[in-house]
Formats: structure tokens, C-alpha cells, sequence
């Protein structure tokens, strides 16, 4: 977690950065405090914190960190053990969460083409959103198989170590790539900006990424870019088991996907929706 070891102390750029996406307006801390502690707990997943691990890792006063938990317990976003020592995500983050699907236009024209692609492949499908360095996955099709990639709706994964990231990243200049080195989620990530920079030329070429067991061992991925926003935001993939995996599926994956890819950039809401940042 040394990620949020500093989140109190922040240098110039993180400074700057902060006062840049609130439009050049100081950010309120209890509620930036608020925010960090909720974050933190999500992605600890399924390991409870302790009140001084969390003091520690925020930076803040023991006493502090006691009365906003307090505080978030009360309202569902915070859970804790029947000793009051440890402490978890709440079931309000869930809702919220949901309830960020359930209004968002796009997520909703895509699912049925998602549904479409999983009945004619057999294979886990996905859409993602790009998240800062970030992939968060919005909506999943697990196949049915018995060997399958597993997943679910909330998980991310970094940009540059998946066939979501990667076609989403192709959408934009290689001056927007994040700073090296790369985080290596197995022996075939991309560690450096060079390495990536050359794949996703390729991607550019060829319409379409493929992370070749670069997020997860044993699995292959295929992406594509839904360009009904400039630069793209979203994507849709294809993941199947590198055991299952042929030259004729592969030409079938890829044919699929850019069919469906079609159909949802021809029925995406227009400019009448909302268009979030």
C-alpha cells in the first residue's frame, strides 16, 4: 500500500495535479480524507484493516481516523468485526457502485452485444473503462466452459498489462504514457515505455490489441477500442485460455469482436446524453 504512505504530504506535482481536476478549486480535506480511507479499504479486498494500520497508512491522528470510521460505520460505508478492531469496506460502496452502471448510458447499449458475443465465441467477454493508469471493468460475460479466465464487474487491472488497456492506450499519443518502469504482472508484461510504445504501433495497424499472457499466465486477450468517444474511454475484449486457443478461433475471435464492436459504436446514446468527464 505505499501508495497512499504520503497521500497527506503531497509534493508540487500532486499539488498541482489536485488543483487542476477540481478546476483550480482548493480540495475540502475531510472530504479528500474521506475518500482516501473508502479507496484504501477497497483495495485491501477481503484483508480488514486495523485502526493504527490505517492511522499509519493515511497519515493521520489515531483519534481522527477513530471518528471517521465511526462515521462511515453508521452510514453503511464502513463495516467492522463483532470486536470493533478491524474494519472493511461497507455495503453502501456496493450500491453506489451499482447504482454508477445502472445510469450510465453506454454500459447499458453495450450489454446486449456483450450477451451476443459470449453466445457465439463460448468465451469470457468484457468491457472497460479507462481509470488513470487504470483499467476498471464495467460489465463480464464468463464462459461456460470448464476452463475459463474468471473476473468480475469492479476489478482493475493496469492499462498497460491487458487487451482493454492496451486499445485504449493506442487511442492516444505515446507522449500521454504513463511514467516508467511498469509494474510486471507476469514475465511477458511490458516493463518499459519503449517495449510498449512498439506494441501499441502495432495495435494502431492492426485495429485491435492482443495481450499475450502479459495480465494473467495462460491467458490471452484480445481488445478493442469503442471509439464512440474521442479519444476513447471504453473497450470491449475477448479472453480465452491459451490451452483452447487456435489460429481458426483466433481468426473467429477477432471477426466476432469487430462485428460487435460496429454495433455498439452505431447505437451508443449521441450528443443528446449526458457526456460525463
Amino acid at each position: 500500500m505505499a501508495g497512499y504512505a504520503n497521500v497527506n504530504r503531497p509534493g508540487r506535482r500532486d499539488y498541482d495535479r489536485r488543483m487542476s481536476d477540481t478546476g483550480g478549486v482548493r480540495e475540502v480535506k475531510s472530504a479528500a480524507r474521506t475518500v482516501e480511507l473508502l479507496e484504501l479499504l477497497a483495495a485491501r479486498g477481503d484483508r480488514p484493516a486495523r485502526l493504527q494500520e490505517l492511522a499509519d497508512e493515511l497519515g493521520v491522528p489515531r483519534s481522527s481516523m477513530y471518528a471517521l470510521l465511526q462515521t462511515l460505520i453508521s452510514r453503511g460505508w464502513v463495516r467492522t468485526d463483532v470486536t470493533g478492531s478491524l474494519y472493511g469496506i461497507g455495503i453502501h460502496a456496493l450500491l453506489t457502485g451499482t447504482s454508477y452502471l445502472d445510469s450510465d448510458p453506454r454500459v447499458r447499449v453495450v450489454r446486449p452485444y456483450l450477451d451476443e458475443a459470449s453466445e457465439a465465441l463460448g468465451e469470457t467477454i468484457h468491457m472497460g473503462r479507462l481509470d488513470g493508469r487504470d483499467v476498471a471493468y464495467l460489465a463480464t460475460r464468463e464462459s461456460h466452459e470448464y476452463l475459463r479466465t474468471i473476473s468480475r464487474v469492479g476489478r482493475r487491472l493496469p492499462a498497460h498489462a491487458g487487451a482493454l488497456g492496451k486499445a485504449l492506450l493506442a487511442e492516444r499519443p505515446d507522449a500521454d504514457l504513463p511514467e516508467a518502469p511498469y509494474e510486471a504482472l507476469t514475465p511477458n508484461t511490458h516493463t518499459s515505455r519503449e517495449s510498449l510504445a512498439a506494441d501499441l504501433a502495432r495495435v494502431r495497424v492492426r485495429g485491435w490489441s492482443v495481450d499475450r499472457e502479459e495480465g494473467v499466465t495462460g491467458i490471452v486477450g484480445f481488445g478493442f477500442a469503442l471509439r464512440y468517444d474521442t479519444p476513447a474511454l471504453d473497450a470491449i475484449s475477448c479472453s480465452v485460455p491459451v490451452a483452447r486457443l487456435t489460429p481458426e478461433h483466433e481468426e473467429r475471435i477477432v471477426a466476432v469482436m469487430r462485428e460487435i464492436r460496429a454495433k455498439a459504436e452505431a447505437t451508443v446514446p449521441g450528443s443528446g446524453s449526458v457526456r460525463w468527464r
